[in-house]
């Protein structure tokens, strides 16, 4: 007899398998990160298409089979709907997704991602209201205007579930003080540094060749980020010109962090 289990997950990931199964990866409330089996989902009658789509905030009941996981129900909670209403968005949460596939391997529940995700799916879900608001009220042109306004804030919020959660998973950068001499960080030109596992000062700067310049308001946006101070984040002027600096140390702390992991299996 199997044991029956139930919990909240988010759908990340789905791969077909054979000629109608799918393979779920589901971030779960209970359990951590699981692939799961569902059996003939893809076809057209299947019960269990209604709650499982990528994206979505759903109830699974599942057994433990000889290989996999097996769905056995699922009942969606939350579709998130704005997330798929433009490119933006979707490039944003499938980021969101991959990053939760690339550093959490192990099946263990943490509680601290748990409330991350759901703050991340909100947050990118409910900031795209107004966008649907002006499209049904002005031109075309007008609507792309107001999206590609909107695009900054968007990427922000990517950056603040990315720095906040490899902190969670122990990668928290250092932006106050100097990570290789300690001394306290002045607004003036500074590095990063990822081997570091932060900022370093121009003094210490000179004995790496590795390191990327950063400006003194890149570093306060980070600390906001890191400090998830959504009132000041929502108010930042002229953040074009600070999402390619957030982009480029974001990536290299990303690939250096998950090299140290592979090193490490």
């Amino acid at each position: 007899m199997f044991n029956h289990y139930r919990t909240q997950g988010f759908i990340l990931k789905k791969t077909d398998q054979g000629e109608s199964d799918r393979i779920f990866t589901i971030f779960t409330k209970d359990f951590g990160r699981l692939k799961l089996l569902a059996k003939a989902e893809r076809k057209i009658k299947s019960k269990l298409r209604a709650g499982l789509e990528l994206f979505y905030l759903s109830e699974i009941e599942f057994i433990q089979g000889k290989t996999y996981k097996t769905i056995t129900d699922a009942f969606l909670i939350e579709k998130f709907q704005n997330l798929r209403r433009n490119l933006e968005r979707l490039t944003i949460i499938y980021k969101v997704a991959n990053d939760l596939d690339n550093f959490v391997k192990g099946e263990e529940p943490d509680e601290k991602i748990w409330h991350l995700l759901n703050e991340t799916f909100e947050k990118l879900n409910n900031s795209s209201l107004k966008i649907e608001n002006w499209r049904a009220k002005r031109s075309a042109s007008s609507s792309r205007s107001l999206l590609s306004a909107e695009a900054p804030k968007l990427k922000i919020i990517y950056y603040c579930f990315f720095w906040n959660f490899i902190s969670i998973l122990g990668y928290k950068p250092e932006l106050y003080f100097c990570s290789s001499c300690q001394k306290k960080l002045k607004p003036e030109k500074l590095y990063f540094r990822a081997k570091e596992g932060g900022i370093i000062c121009p003094n210490c700067s000179k004995n790496f060749k590795d390191k990327i310049e950063i400006k003194p308001e890149v570093v306060k946006i980070l600390r906001k980020i890191l400090e998830k101070d959504w009132k000041i984040l929502s108010r930042l002027k002229n953040i074009k010109e600070y999402l390619r600096a957030l982009g480029t140390i974001s990536e290299n702390y990303s690939s250096f962090i998950l090299e140290e992991k592979n090193d490490k299996i």
